[in-house]
């Protein structure tokens, strides 16, 4: 029986297996990076160890001591998690050359399976050669990890070169491993996936499908279980392809197999030889923990002949912190304040006051709704969002709700494409139109002790606040009655909750001020001072870091002098394991470029200006 196991990951994931961890009595422990060393999967484990860095590929990607952390700590197990070392066989080996059991698959099957190469190769398919035109557009993939990087898609074929070099670099920087193959991309079609399960004794289960289409930069957003409206013989196919392969390589525990469904056809896209990001859906559907199985499995025990049967339906959103009206750019800074309605499960990485930094995926959470039917779980998943508090740095959240609520999703017609057609119309938005008052009054109310009225009619009070991209400017007086503004009844007011009553309709505000950060119910504010700061000016042209993180490559041949033009790439920045181009805005010139690989960037840092021609 295993006693104390290791999860060789961070944040969220291993948050969630230390939570089945002390549900089955057995003891915890955590390794951290420097970053890491007051994150929330450090602190709820019974023991952690330091990984002593911050990039993942001196600490998180370090097997040798990961292994000795193991040993130090008096580990008898280790779990992988997700991402990392969860498909490097070489690990798993020497996990089990330390004398440690390994909760996940045999490293002969992760060899087999964990390259995305060998696996098409198992599966008898094979990755394109010389790319012609006649082949695009093709996706340029990482053979190692997942998760969406080192993925490219080209269209043209003088592209090519440069998404194999960008593509390499960052399955490198990810997965310490920069082989990348290309493939035919598939427009619009389904991302769809087999959960399987399988013990030592040969048992293999096909725990129903999903449903992974709503996807940004390759990565999944959206993710249900059952996958909606796939016919039955198409459905069973699928759960036979999934077995066919687990039966191939001597599968071992929890796997998934991933497919694109174009109309009736499967295409394999590749095995994940790891628990997914996403197997909350099955579980919530199947009413099991696959995390405890996992570990019953390494255990050696068997598997019923068949699995539970499937009930209702369940949907998953993936919180991040970024905003993807900005090209889906990381966000950073202090999480002041997370909470879900108690009608969903959330699996999260962070608590309130936790700090949100650049080194890894900016993932918050993931929020899953289970109910009778697809409708009310997706409407469940919807409102539980809309209803979340999250006050902090920017989020996707409001991305997640409209995307739930859109037609295309409602009626189970979405691909891949979805954000590709519709991300204009499901982010941004004027905010709540009143917000900026109950700011302004629950403000004036925080910061006078004697109710601010005067005995003399006096002007209106004036605050601004920065709403949406838009400023606004609000007016309100101190009266013997209390606050007053002009066409909104003030029912009441302070510094937490303001209720207005308008046009007879009455609307209770809920408020929380972080410094200049203003939260008013969902709606995020930024409080301008009265008058604006005369020298906060940059010269036209300049860019700036979207991001705090680090220069990583500067473009070949770029010098201040030199012409450029709009959209050309100029440098690139590496920030939570993905990598972001800073483009030319115009035609013109490279006036100064104060940038260089290496450097460590905070956001606002003046990288480059470009003159315009």
């Amino acid at each position: 029986m295993i006693a104390s196991v290791l999860v060789a990951n961070r944040g969220e994931i291993a948050c969630r297996i230390f939570r089945t961890c002390h549900e089955l009595g057995i003891r915890t422990v955590a390794v951290h990076s420097d970053p890491d060393a007051n994150a929330l999967h450090t602190r709820v484990a019974d023991t952690a160890v330091r990984l002593p860095g911050a990039a993942p590929a001196e600490t998180y990607l370090r097997a040798d001591l990961i292994v000795k952390a193991a040993l130090a700590s008096g580990a008898d197990a280790v779990h992988p998690g997700y991402g990392f070392l969860s498909e490097n066989a070489d690990f798993a080996r020497a996990v089990l050359d330390a004398g440690l059991v390994w909760i996940g698959p045999p490293p002969s099957a992760i060899e087999a399976m964990a390259s995305k190469t060998r696996a098409k190769e198992l599966m008898g398919l094979a990755p394109l050669g010389d790319v012609t035109p006649a082949d695009l557009p093709v996706l340029v993939k990482a053979a190692a990890g997942g998760g969406g990087r080192g993925m490219r898609v080209v269209r043209r074929v003088e592209d090519l070169t440069a998404a194999l070099e960008s593509a390499r670099a960052e399955a490198a920087s990810a997965f310490g491993d920069g082989e990348v193959f290309v493939e035919p991309y598939v427009e619009d079609g389904r991302h769809v996936e087999v959960q399987i399960l399988a013990d030592t004794h040969g048992t293999v289960w096909a725990l129903g499908t999903r449903d992974c289409s709503l996807q940004r930069r390759h990565q999944k957003v959206i993710e249900e279980a059952p996958a909606p409206g796939l016919p039955d013989d198409l459905r069973a196919e699928l759960h036979e392809l999934a077995v066919r392969a687990a039966r191939a390589v001597d599968y071992v525990g929890a796997g998934t197999v991933e497919f694109l469904v174009s109309g009736t056809r499967a295409h394999f896209l590749e095995m994940n030889t790891r628990l997914q990001v996403e197997h909350p859906v099955t579980e919530a559907l199947f009413g099991i923990d696959l995390v405890a199985e996992q570990i019953r499995v390494a255990e050696g025990a068997p598997l019923p002949d068949e699995p539970p049967r499937a009930r209702g339906h369940a949907v998953e959103a993936r919180l991040y912190a970024e905003d993807p009206a900005r090209d889906w750019t990381p966000q950073t800074g202090t999480l002041h304040h997370f909470s879900v309605p108690p009608s969903v499960r959330l699996d999260t990485g962070y608590a309130n006051g936790d700090d949100i930094g650049v080194h890894y995926d900016p993932m918050l959470a993931k929020v899953v709704a289970h109910a009778p039917t697809r409708a009310e779980a997706v409407r469940r998943l919807a409102g539980a969002l809309e209803k979340a508090t999250i006050h902090g740095p920017t989020t996707n959240r409001d991305l997640l709700v409209n995307s739930l609520r859109h037609k295309e999703f409602t009626t189970a017609r979405m691909d891949t494409g979805f954000y590709d057609r519709h991300l204009t119309e499901l982010v941004g938005g004027p905010g709540e139109p009143y917000a900026p008052l109950a700011a302004a009054l629950a403000d004036a109310v925080g910061r006078s002790r004697f109710g601010g009225w005067r005995n003399l009619h006096s002007g209106p009070q004036t605050k601004r606040y920065a709403m949406a991209e838009e400023e606004h400017e609000v007016r309100y007086r101190h009266t013997r009655q209390g606050l007053e503004a002009d066409g909104v009844r003030v029912i009441h007011a302070d510094p937490s909750a303001v209720v207005l009553e308008v046009d007879g309709v009455r609307r209770t505000f809920e408020v929380a001020r972080y410094g200049d950060q203003v939260y008013v119910g969902g709606t995020a504010l930024t409080a301008l001072p009265r008058f604006p700061d005369p020298t906060a000016q940059l010269a036209p042209g300049s860019l700036l870091a979207p991001m705090p993180g680090t220069v990583v490559r500067v473009a070949d041949g770029l010098a201040e002098g030199s012409a450029v033009e709009a959209g050309q790439p100029l440098l690139w920045l590496e920030a939570m394991k993905m990598e972001h181009r800073i483009t030319a805005p115009v035609n013109g010139t490279l006036t100064a470029l104060q940038a260089a690989p290496g450097q460590q960037v905070t956001v606002g840092s003046l990288l480059a200006v470009v003159e315009p021609t």
